[in-house]
């Protein structure tokens, strides 16, 4: 990768995750303009072959990694923003980095949520909610009719910052690939 691509996609993803912990939300302006310089450095990265760069890098990374998130976010366990900065990261990177930075953040993901419920002690909460949502699983596996519980909005245990992990992700891709 580029180290111009390199340089700019790091420093995106770094103002994202510090968004992200401020306001607990990742701009679209952020998103969008990352879009745009990602397309930009592409074309100057391989200026003779402007589609295929564009087409194999490009477009195939944004669609890589808005496709990898999208199911997380249908299930409610992920925001938009988080998905929209995943698919800006892979529109840098190319769909394979994209998978991979996807699989390091879920990891990131899943060491912060433990972190960030050992800090503010919302750990029965978390272990009812599952209780509420796989015992109907379990019942149902048994062969007896149920039908799944939806939790409201305020049952939650606590969001994370998720372009944290994005981030965090980003970096150990991008550091290793050099």
């Amino acid at each position: 990768m580029n180290p111009a691509i390199q340089f700019m996609l790091l420093w995106l993803v770094v103002q994202a995750a510090l968004t992200d912990i401020a306001l607990r939300r990742i701009p679209n302006v952020l998103v969008l303009s990352g879009l745009i310089v990602a397309v930009g450095l592409h074309m100057l990265a391989a200026p003779a072959t402007i589609a295929d760069s564009l087409a194999g890098t490009w477009l195939a990374g944004l669609a890589t990694g808005f496709f990898l998130f999208l199911p997380l976010y249908v299930l409610r366990g992920m925001a938009a923003g988080d998905v929209k900065l995943m698919a800006m990261v892979g529109a840098f990177t190319g769909p394979v980095p994209a998978v991979q930075i996807a699989l390091l953040t879920c990891l990131f993901g899943g060491a912060l949520a433990l972190a960030m419920l050992a800090l503010n002690g919302r750990w029965r909460l978390l272990l009812r909610n599952l209780k509420l949502l796989l015992a109907p699983l379990l019942w149902r596996l048994a062969g007896v009719p149920v039908q799944p519980v939806r939790l409201p909005r305020a049952a939650s245990a606590g969001g994370i910052p998720y372009g944290v992990a994005i981030a965090l992700g980003t970096v150990a891709v991008v550091l290793q690939s050099r």
